[in-house]
């Protein structure tokens, strides 16, 4: 029977077994935290808010313009200063309003329009950008900790080896050589553990800045990196939609919107104003109206130039996207190159390399028990197993990051 300190603390074993399965991160949980805590997106999202409220203000007429005075008040003789002593001395109050034509005021707000999409377009490769980063954190600190766990398991077999190699030493069995290289091998051991560590830690302090969660908050289960939605022959098609050349396809919108309104600035804006002058007492009041147009008496060096820029910057765009899309199809192919030749890589590690390493390990254990091998030998082939695991350890996380650039091309809903 337990005692019931043993009871109590079976309990709040099993209770703290389950508050960290409970608050363990998935890559999900991560990648979603990850994007809800932004800043840059928050900001992105402002400022595509801001555009929108401009659009709406563009697209109005300017303020009509109240306009008052007098006129023609005499600053000499008997009358001077008086208002209505002078048949010429008007009160005049008026109104003039800009007519800005409807294919400027289309295009201002077009403009506008355009920059919120550019805006929405970068918060989209935001996201895109946060997700694969909070992935390759998640996925960096899931696979350092499991070489951390490898190299663990292969210093407690070289523990045991020790111990072997002492009582061998001590029988007569064994060469002092033979004992020191083994504490040799165990020191090489831990000093690659805590190299990982490092990593490990590294990587739990990145992903703790995407997420804001703990540093030492545990990671719940592993990711399949053994398929990506991207294939070769819809490569140039599905990049189409890459956030970055979606900026870029964005920015040429805007540059055409304002060469659209740089065409229709070539045509200038009327001004109309009404005013009514109250004359002195004895005399009758006056209406007066007329308009206003610009002059636009050097327009080959004016419009003409400006409209010619706003053209010229639009070409600029679309070049620089179309640059753009071919960077992006060059690349992924690389990756998409470099994910295939990682999964055979891997799958030989599995299928060949590491049974091969494991049946050399016990055959050389065998030897070493029935006196046909040397303590050497036993720990040469455990060394060599080591590397081949930390080796297939490491393709599977090289392999893994490449994984998650090729997946988080596009923003990711829901679930990876």
């Amino acid at each position: 029977m337990f005692s019931p300190f043993t009871w109590r603390c079976l309990a709040l074993g099993c209770a703290l077994a389950f508050a960290a399965e409970a608050s363990a991160l998935t890559l999900a949980q991560a990648q979603q935290r990850a994007v809800e805590r932004s800043r840059q997106l928050a900001a992105q999202g402002h400022a595509a808010d801001a555009a929108r409220d401009m659009a709406v203000a563009a697209a109005q007429l300017p303020d009509p313009v109240l306009k008052a005075g007098v006129d023609n008040l005499p600053v000499s003789g008997a009358d001077r200063y008086r208002i209505g002593a002078e048949s010429m001395t008007m009160r005049r109050i008026g109104v003039m309003q800009e007519l800005t034509s409807s294919d400027k005021r289309r295009w201002r707000a077009a403009r506008f329009e355009s920059e919120a999409a550019r805006n929405q377009a970068a918060a989209e490769a935001l996201t895109a950008s946060i997700q694969r980063d909070t992935a390759i954190a998640w996925l960096d600190r899931y696979h350092a900790e499991r070489m951390n766990a490898e190299l663990l398991r292969q210093a407690a077999l070289s523990r045991d080896e020790i111990v072997a190699a002492e009582a061998a030493y001590r029988g007569g069995r064994s060469s002092q050589a033979g004992l020191l290289d083994a504490r040799a091998s165990l020191l090489a051991l831990e000093d690659r553990a805590t190299e990982l560590a490092l990593q490990a830690r590294n990587a739990a302090i990145m992903l703790a800045r995407w997420t804001g969660e703990p540093v030492d908050v545990a990671l719940d289960g592993s990711v399949d990196t053994s398929s990506v939605a991207v294939t070769p022959a819809a490569l140039e098609a599905t990049l189409e939609h890459h956030p970055q050349v979606a900026v870029l396809t964005r920015q040429a919108e805007l540059a055409q919107a304002e060469a659209s309104l740089a065409r229709a600035n070539r045509t200038p804006d009327w001004s109309v104003e009404v005013a009514l002058q109250q004359r002195g007492p004895g005399y009758p009041n006056m209406l007066s109206f007329g308009v206003s147009v610009p002059l636009q008496w050097d327009r080959g060096h004016r419009q003409e130039r400006e409209l010619s820029a706003r053209l010229a910057t639009a070409g600029q765009a679309l070049a620089e996207r179309d640059e753009a899309l071919r960077e992006h199809v060059a690349e992924v192919r690389s990756q998409l190159a470099e994910w295939q030749a990682g999964r055979e890589r891997i799958a030989r590690f599995e299928k060949e390399v590491l049974p091969l390493a494991a049946a050399r390990t016990e055959a050389m254990l065998a030897a070493y028990r029935g006196g046909k091998a040397g303590l050497a030998d036993v720990l040469a082939a455990r060394r060599s197993e080591s590397e081949q695991r930390l080796q297939a350890l490491q393709l599977e996380r090289d392999n893994a990051r490449v994984w998650a650039q090729l997946t988080y091309i596009l923003p990711v809903k829901g679930h990876p």
